[in-house]
């Protein structure tokens, strides 16, 4: 007769397969996934998943005072943009005038990164006005190709080498990319000193936010009569570009709420808006260029969609923190197309007007005194 076995001696536990790589790799795209993510909502108000409570409401990306306060916030964007150029635009300068507006947006940029948590708790869409507005339309992506460009057309005629004309192309590209880097991670630090010192503001009552959309529409609305009853003389400078700040701004907006999040590969949102800034911009350069100038109106228009909607379209602030934020494999990948997609643009849009000699590598528009 045989023994039953005994209840009460416990079997050995089944031992567990762990595959280390496999997990290694799981937690490596879940690390990617989320820093991607992260890249990709860098100009949205606060939202629920990133653990920001504000003291009134969590605003939708597109809702109306987020999108009315993009109106003050590019205006002002661009008239910084457009002083600071004047301002360090002069014979014999030893930097290149962009590269003060590039540092000073990511500077800015990299300040109200860090304090998102703080500026969505007082009003989510104070946020999106300072990173996409402000800082988004005082950089320029599109300006910086072009400039680029004529770095390797040398359309300012100077007697160099070949060799020279590439260094001064390759250099401008180098040290923008490194400035908006290192402005970006500069600000970042400077308000992270601060964030603990800095008091809680109350959040703005519904009569004051109210008030904020009602003088944001009207500084808008008030652009119109400004550019035709203002000196002719600052069409060209200001008015004009003021006049289509607020759509570029829009534009790349919207662009980047539908598409950013298309794939997970890039920034999809961002890359557009600055490839058809570029493009854009490349198209009004050649018709500013033409060897027979069009009439001074029609420059003043040109110059404004220049510095105004395609300046405020495309960005150095987003796409410098896009690419910090990311993966190196991917920060490099985004950084190329976005770098080298421009400038084929350009070689495809300005290059055979110039060789064909339709163009000039220089402005030849006039415009009204």
């Amino acid at each position: 007769m045989s023994k039953s076995p005994n209840p009460s001696i416990a079997r050995p536990a089944p031992e567990i397969q762990v595959d280390v790589r496999q997990l290694e790799h799981e937690l490596h795209d879940i690390e990617d996934l989320r820093t991607t993510e992260a890249a990709e909502r860098i100009d949205q108000p606060p939202t629920e998943d990133e653990d920001i409570k504000p003291q009134y409401k969590i605003y939708a990306p597109l809702s109306f005072p987020v999108l009315v306060l993009l109106i003050p916030a590019s205006i002002l964007g661009t008239l910084a943009r457009l002083g600071l150029l004047a301002l360090v635009s002069y014979n014999g300068e030893s930097i290149f005038p962009l590269a003060y507006v590039q540092g000073l947006g990511c500077l800015i940029m990299g300040f109200g990164l860090r304090l998102k948590e703080p500026i969505g708790q007082f009003y989510g869409p104070l946020y999106t006005a300072l990173t996409t507005g402000f800082c988004g339309s005082l950089t320029t992506f599109s300006s910086w190709q072009v400039d680029v460009f004529h770095s390797w057309i040398n359309a300012a005629g100077t007697p160099r080498s070949g060799l020279h004309t590439f260094i001064d192309g390759l250099g401008k590209s180098i040290f923008t990319l490194s400035l908006s880097l290192a402005s970006v991670a500069f600000g970042y630090n400077i308000a992270d000193v601060l964030a603990p010192h800095l008091p809680t503001l109350k959040s703005p009552s519904k009569p004051v936010r109210y008030a904020w959309n009602g003088i944001a529409v009207c500084m808008y609305a008030a652009l119109l009569p400004a550019y035709f009853n203002m000196s002719h003389r600052f069409r060209h400078h200001a008015t004009a570009a003021l006049l289509f700040a607020y759509p570029g701004a829009l534009t790349r907006y919207l662009i980047s709420v539908y598409l950013n999040r298309r794939i997970k590969a890039l920034p999809l949102g961002t890359l557009m808006a600055n490839l058809f800034g570029t493009a854009l911009l490349g198209i009004f350069v050649v018709l500013q260029s033409l060897s027979g100038p069009v009439s001074p109106y029609a420059c003043a228009i040109l110059q404004g969609l220049g510095d105004g909607y395609c300046g405020c379209l495309t960005t150095i602030s987003t796409f410098a923190v896009e690419l910090r934020e990311l993966k190196w494999w991917k920060s490099v990948r985004y950084g190329i197309i976005s770098w080298g997609g421009g400038q084929l643009l350009l070689l495809v849009i300005i290059g055979p007007s110039i060789w064909a000699g339709h163009a000039e590598k220089y402005i030849t528009c006039g415009y009204v005194h």
